[in-house]
């Protein structure tokens, strides 16, 4: 069966067509309403690559950048809420017995939606979330700047690293509690719908019961590095829907561009040796934000002053495609994306080696 008959694939065609695409310029403006997240959760999508086992769908990692091609390109916003979700169910699939068997479950049926913290952990050597050892478990301490979905999450993971250099994830639950402390609703210039804060930690004490992974900052890097090192398949889903905008003579050449850089950018995910090549995958992932750009911006240009009203779609994908720029963003990713942009050699192009 190919990514496109996958019936997690024509689920999230239907609704995106039924539900995010008609409602998307509101849900830009008003925020991600929970009755969306209520129909991710009846989809089945909340589970694409959760174990079969604990009721989820066990899907190829294609299927899962197809889905995530849709629901971004229908609404980055609901899209991005949920996305937050699938680290956690990876996670837990191999965690201890206890967690796993009473958290899999639901987070794979859908019953409950994960979001997670713990993009911090990139500032490393700098530790904006501390996390000491205590005689029930662990005390979290420090500052997380965004985390995304509160309100609409039921937990989250959460990461810190510990006196000994160990990176350290916990489930807790997603609520002001003891410890926990969210801000206002960040304002933001796109994805202000994903209801982002930041969470201040001031002792937050959390049982060993609800560690899911605890190892070596420098055993858990490369892996977040390997994965940072790619295209977000939104990039894809938010590009496709600004050509859509456009007439077939416009988006021609754009559409072949789109094309040819997502093949080689899923030929390079799929690489069995993710650490390799690392040159070329940068370069790609460049180049990607480089079509996307230009078509976001050949979507504002065929609106004309339209575009400019915030019933258009064209200025919304326009600032869904400016947030793209900078999500997962690391120093090692910036600086290829701006060597790229200067022109500079080995900056962009298939071409670039390891």
């Amino acid at each position: 069966m190919t990514a496109t008959a996958h019936p997690l694939v024509v689920r999230a065609r239907r609704l995106a067509a039924d539900l995010l695409v008609p409602e998307a310029e509101r849900v830009d403006q008003e925020g991600v309403p929970a009755s969306h997240i209520e129909a991710v959760k009846r989809s089945g999508l909340l589970g694409v690559v959760a174990p079969a086992e604990y009721g989820g769908s066990g899907a190829p990692p294609a299927v899962l950048r197809e889905t995530a091609e849709i629901l971004a390109g229908a609404c980055c916003s609901t899209w991005f809420v949920q996305t937050q979700h699938h680290t956690p169910v990876q996670t837990l699939t191999k965690a201890e017995l206890p967690l796993r068997e009473r958290l899999l479950g639901p987070l794979s049926r859908g019953e409950l939606l994960s979001g997670v913290a713990y993009a911090h952990l990139r500032a490393y050597p700098r530790i904006p979330v501390r996390v000491r050892r205590e005689s029930a478990g662990w005390r979290f301490d420090g500052t997380v700047p965004w985390y995304t979905g509160w309100g609409l999450n039921d937990v989250m993971l959460l990461a810190g690293v510990t006196e000994a250099g160990e990176a350290l994830f916990a489930f807790v639950e997603a609520r002001d509690q003891p410890g926990l402390r969210a801000s206002a609703p960040l304002r933001l210039a796109a994805l202000t719908a994903t209801r982002t804060v930041s969470l201040e930690l001031d002792g937050l004490r959390v049982p060993e019961e609800a560690v899911a992974l605890r190892t070596p900052y420098e055993r858990w890097a490369p892996g977040d590095r390997a994965r940072t090192l790619h295209a977000n398949p939104a990039v894809f889903g938010i590009a496709e829907a600004a050509l859509s905008l456009l007439d077939e003579e416009s988006c021609g050449p754009l559409r072949a561009r789109l094309a040819d850089v997502r093949r080689r950018a899923y030929a390079l995910a799929d690489d069995p040796a993710p650490q390799e090549r690392t040159g070329e995958r940068l370069a790609v992932r460049a180049e990607a934000y480089e079509v996307l750009g230009a078509a976001t911006t050949a979507a504002v240009v065929a609106g004309g002053g339209r575009a400019m009203s915030l019933t258009s779609p064209a200025q919304r994908l326009a600032r869904e495609g400016l947030f793209l720029l900078v999500q997962g963003q690391t120093a090692e990713t910036r600086q290829a994306h701006l060597r790229a942009l200067a022109g500079e050699p080995g900056g962009s192009g298939a071409g670039a080696g390891a």
